[in-house]
């Protein structure tokens, strides 16, 4: 049997294209328009295709002349073939159209199998970008609340970028701030505040004018005696401002500990000497300004012959800073400072400012660790050990809670 296919604008040339070829014996099995899909239907037109059939018996029979046929067991004669009951050829036609739909249907249904497989993939592939869009976009989110912040815009991108590397695709808003989070705490490092577990500490605070050394002084002072017991001496080389002398003089009358004032190095090494039977010994030293080199080079002096004076004494020395100044001059200050080794970072007035920022910025511009914070005048409850946690929070969610004890 012959079995094709043929294509045509319409069932009627279809069915002629057949017979042309065919005969006119051929058997139309089955009709069916093909639609244009995609593009391609605005460039094509449907059109309809016919699946014809023809014994091959019957057409090499009818290929010969007549006179020339020959009655043979292989090429039945015409007699033979209309001996074939009406229900018997109905019936070979009917098997020959369910196998040729059977095959038909198989094909659609591979195809439909690819179609849907495909499918899938590019689903996959939407949803895979989905994701990415939303990591995007809650990154993008975290990182305007980091500039809100004031945190630099580097080290803001810096952090986006190293949770980016590391995120799962099916990251979410929580996985990405968590991430965040931890990043930040690890910047921030671990506080350094005054350790006194290892003998006796000369404690120097070091900074610009303005900024509450004093204050600072007086608050640590009252924490290490009243709250933890130990005996406490101050010393003061800030003889440039008459108020700071009255002003440190006030506070240790009322927390009931002696005060030095000292104008050379070697004043200030006698005075240690001094209070050798002290725990704690804080030192306020002037207000440097970052653009006065000799002053500074005065500070770094201070600083040499106390710690080449041979003394029994641990040396800490805290950075004053306050949370209030801007970035570029925090930048400025630090660097000024950057050849007094060992130092530690101590900001002042976060009371006055709802951005953090400047803090993570000058942890990772310094690699100085951070100390203490304060938030308020009182003594001695405005002042505590850095929580980094609670930074790393206020930095993300920008909120300020109260001052607590």
């Amino acid at each position: 049997m012959i079995v094709k296919k043929y294509t045509a604008a319409t069932e009627t040339d279809a069915v002629l294209k057949a017979k042309e070829e065919l005969g006119s014996g051929a058997v139309v099995l089955n009709v069916k328009t093909v639609k244009q899909r995609g593009l391609a239907r605005i460039f094509k037109k449907d059109f309809v295709e016919i699946t014809a059939a023809l014994e091959e018996k019957e057409n090499q029979s009818q290929s010969l002349p007549i006179e020339n046929r020959q009655p043979s067991k292989d090429v039945p004669d015409f007699a033979a073939i209309n001996a074939l009951t009406e229900a018997t050829i109905e019936k070979k036609l009917d098997t020959l159209h369910n196998l040729l739909a059977d095959q038909i249907k198989k094909n659609e249904d591979d195809k439909l199998r690819a179609e849907n497989s495909a499918l899938q993939k590019k689903n996959d592939e939407e949803s895979d970008e989905l994701r990415e869009n939303s990591n995007i976009k809650y990154l993008r989110m975290v990182y305007n609340k980091l500039i809100e912040s004031e945190v630099d815009e580097r080290l803001a991108n810096v952090i986006i970028e190293d949770i980016d590397s590391s995120l799962k695709k099916e990251a979410n808003i929580d996985n990405i701030i968590l991430a965040v989070y931890q990043k930040i705490i690890l910047k921030l490092g671990e506080p350094a505040a005054i350790d006194t577990e290892n003998g006796r500490t000369v404690v120097f605070f070091l900074g610009p004018t303005g900024v509450g050394k004093t204050t600072t002084i007086a608050k640590l002072a009252s924490e290490f005696k009243i709250n933890k017991g130990l005996s406490v001496a101050m010393i003061t080389a800030d003889t440039y401002r008459i108020a700071a002398v009255e002003q440190l003089n006030t506070y240790a009358g009322i927390l009931d500990v002696p005060v030095s004032v000292i104008f050379t190095p070697e004043e200030l090494v006698e005075a240690i000497k001094k209070y050798s039977e002290y725990d704690l010994i804080f030192v306020d030293t002037a207000g440097r300004s970052h653009r006065n080199t000799e002053q500074l080079g005065e500070l770094e002096e201070i600083l040499m012959t106390t710690e080449n004076a041979g003394l029994d004494v641990n040396i800490d020395k805290f950075l004053v800073l306050s949370a209030t100044t801007k970035y570029r001059d925090l930048l400025n200050i630090t660097d000024a400072y950057k050849d007094i080794k060992d130092v530690r970072l101590l900001f002042t007035k976060l009371d006055e400012t709802n951005a953090y920022g400047n803090i993570l910025n000058i942890r990772a511009h310094t690699g100085a660790p951070l100390s203490y914070v304060t938030s308020g005048q009182a003594v001695p409850e405005d002042i505590s050990v850095v929580d980094v946690q609670e930074l790393a929070k206020r930095l993300l969610t920008g909120e300020v809670q109260d001052n607590q004890d």
